[in-house]
């Protein structure tokens, strides 16, 4: 689970009412919203919140290193909080759906020595995808 808002305390992060709620909307496991999102869930807890500040708000967010950006084929970025444990990404080809998912491995030692071609290698960013359940679940639509 994200520890988004006791991070940011931590950090003496100056927490006014929009920080907060923005920080508030992100925070929780398999959290993965859009800039958009964000700012409609917000709104919801602060009606006078605005779609700059959210903008914002999630760019010093980003900057801090307290939360990831995820872009994902052209779609909308979205903000995962979970920033501070190793995980990856399973995301859904058709409706966008993210969760985070824990390898067993580290991806690291899966690159052989031959395939780094000379790099240093000093992270790995792995996306998976398929259909999730409901996708899967869900009728074919007929080709027009």
């Amino acid at each position: 689970m994200s520890d988004l808002l006791e991070r940011l305390r931590g950090r003496g992060w100056r927490m006014t009412s929009q920080r907060r709620v923005v920080a508030q909307v992100l925070d929780g496991d398999h959290v993965h919203l859009t800039a958009d999102e964000v700012h409609a869930r917000a709104a919801l807890l602060l009606p006078e919140i605005s779609r700059a500040t959210v903008y914002n708000t999630l760019g010093e967010l980003v900057s801090l290193g307290e939360v990831i950006e995820v872009a994902t084929d052209g779609r909308a970025r979205r903000y995962d909080p979970n920033a501070h444990h190793p995980h990856h990404h399973l995301v859904c080809s058709t409706c966008g759906t993210v969760r985070d998912v824990h390898p067993t491995r580290d991806p690291l030692t899966d690159l052989p020595v031959e395939e780094r071609f000379g790099f240093t290698v000093a992270a790995a960013e792995v996306t998976y995808r398929g259909l999730c359940p409901s996708c899967t679940r869900a009728p074919a639509q007929a080709p027009a």
